[in-house]
């Protein structure tokens, strides 16, 4: 698999990279430590370099699932995490207080099997430590050697244009995809004046525009897509039409629908790296193989012409969890 470049900052990843939050933590009971351990170890022999984990995954099992996973071949890979969340609970609110942060990055280094993060990113903005307080504070841990990269998650353009004027921020983490687009508006245009990487997660929709879901699918009670207006039953429905438009797409392709929705996210942008993530080997597989999709001008045009075509019913959050991002 090619690389890429998060921005400016030197930093070099696999096109697509490896969300691992579902391993553990999300979309129902975790996986067997030891199928993780193999999908992770897969993906490396497939050429991805690039993984993603976080204290709040578990809490903190994702974090050692990934270490664990990884230890072999550290020096061929890049280990992102993210903190934020007080003792790792993201139902006991924000935690981005300085002493926090060092405190955390200790554990994860431990829990990582590492003795330095990659990329550290703020999980989610915490409107009661000024956002110049945490970049200084990983400015410092980079300094200490314990860091690489700072990053930011779910951040609003003020919250990143004050961030990197600190501590240069390498990559914003934000949902993309082909059915929530909101960061064209302003937060794209932003990150390339500055010279900063995007990472976008849940680039397949959370499973959505894989074609597997539909009105009928039922999930696991412990699945977050429960509680997401978007996974209601009747926008899932409204929703589908998107999801056969793109099917006809790949069909004509000759690839699958998951591959068309990230070639057309590293299509965007040549320092845009996603994050898709699975539980199933086939899964893996088959999103790996979207980084040798090439597109067209007639499959660009064919796939604007399918979002001009259909509104996107729901909300991606509920109304609790929304109050979280764009800060």
């Amino acid at each position: 698999m090619h690389t890429r470049t998060l921005g400016t900052s030197g930093l070099k990843v696999s096109a697509l990279g490896l969300g691992c939050m579902g391993l553990s933590y999300g979309y129902g009971p975790a996986v067997d430590k030891a199928a993780g351990i193999a999908l992770i170890r897969k993906a490396v022999d497939l050429g991805v370099t690039f993984f993603d984990t976080a204290e709040a995954y578990g809490p903190f099992v994702n974090e050692e699932l990934v270490g664990e996973a990884l230890a072999p071949v550290r020096d061929r890979v890049v280990i992102a995490t993210k903190f934020g969340f007080k003792n790792g609970q993201v139902n006991e609110g924000l935690d981005s207080r300085p002493d926090h942060i060092r405190d955390y990055v200790d554990g994860a280094l431990r829990r990582l099997q590492t003795d330095v993060i990659d990329l550290l990113y703020q999980h989610r903005v915490d409107p009661e430590v000024p956002i110049e307080d945490v970049a200084g504070t990983v400015k410092e841990l980079i300094a200490a050697g314990k860091v690489k990269h700072f990053g930011l998650s779910e951040a609003g353009v003020e919250t990143i244009r004050r961030a990197h004027a600190v501590q240069p921020v390498t990559a914003l983490q934000s949902e993309y995809s082909l059915w929530w687009r909101e960061p064209e508006k302003q937060v794209l245009p932003t990150l390339e004046e500055l010279g900063i990487g995007f990472v976008p997660f849940s680039p397949l929709g959370k499973g959505f525009l894989t074609g597997a879901i539909t009105e009928d699918t039922k999930f696991d009670s412990t699945d977050f897509r429960n509680i997401v207006p978007r996974f209601a039953a009747e926008a899932r429905k409204a929703n589908h039409a998107l999801v056969e438009l793109l099917g006809r797409i790949a069909e004509h392709k000759g690839v699958t629908s998951a591959q068309i929705a990230l070639a057309w996210l590293l299509d965007r942008k040549p320092w845009i790296a996603p994050i898709p993530g699975t539980t199933k080997l086939h899964r893996l597989e088959e999103n790996v193989g979207a980084a040798s999709v090439e597109l067209t001008d007639d499959d660009r045009q064919a796939i604007a012409d399918a979002l001009d075509a259909v509104t996107v019913q729901g909300d991606r959050y509920p109304a609790h969890l929304q109050q979280r991002v764009g800060r």
